[in-house]
């Protein structure tokens, strides 16, 4: 069971409400992705930055990998480990699987800490869930207790991990558009990232790294 507090309820609202007036502050050190946020937060160029850094290290740590043991395979894995998520492994098992099926040029695959490009935890965060990276190669995503009574974890889940796969927030969309995050509100359940983003997975991972990399 997941652990949330009255406090960390309140902490996520007023994370929230900074967010509207778009003025949110990273919590670690590094860089840092926002959280699921409200229709009314039209996003920041920090975050869009931000968003941008975590698919480049995360990149940047495939490529590594690829270029250690050349593969043949057209289709790109990117390894991630969720030890330190364990109350979310049915939603990660599930955005996972989700993406696995979307998409043909890249494929999310479990594995241990030490070899993975990028790492799932949990906990209570006034930033809500959010991706991270400190720019060399180490990234994680967070999963947040209070945010995944409020929202469908699953969805947030798949978000996060959208934007590993190089998609940026788009708070003013549909329900139908899986970036559009905690925009269209909590009744909103839907996990699946629609047609174009799809393609546009597929386009930044197509030819292996290539084009991701340009």
């Amino acid at each position: 069971m997941r652990k949330s507090t009255p406090g960390a309820v309140a902490a996520l609202g007023l994370s929230l409400a900074t967010l509207v007036l778009g003025t949110a502050v990273p919590a670690t050190a590094g860089t840092t992705a926002g959280p699921t946020a409200r229709a009314s937060y039209a996003g920041s160029a920090e975050e869009a930055a931000a968003n941008k850094a975590f698919f480049e290290a995360v990149l940047k740590s495939v490529a590594e990998k690829r270029a250690a043991s050349p593969r043949s395979a057209a289709a790109v894995t990117v390894i991630y480990n969720a030890s330190r998520a364990p109350s979310f492994s049915a939603e990660i098992a599930r955005s996972t699987s989700i993406w696995n099926s979307s998409v043909t040029n890249v494929k999310l695959q479990s594995g241990s800490a030490s070899a993975a490009d990028f790492t799932y935890r949990e906990g209570n965060s006034s930033q809500g869930s959010y991706a991270s990276t400190d720019g060399h190669g180490s990234g994680y995503i967070f999963l947040d207790y209070a945010q995944s009574d409020q929202y469908d974890p699953t969805r947030i889940t798949a978000h996060e991990t959208g934007h590993v796969l190089g998609l940026p927030d788009h708070y003013s969309g549909p329900c139908s558009e899986l970036m559009s995050g905690g925009g269209p509100g909590t009744s909103c359940t839907n996990a699946n990232p629609n047609a174009a983003e799809r393609s546009r997975v597929n386009q930044l991972w197509a030819n292996g790294l290539a084009k991701a990399l340009r």
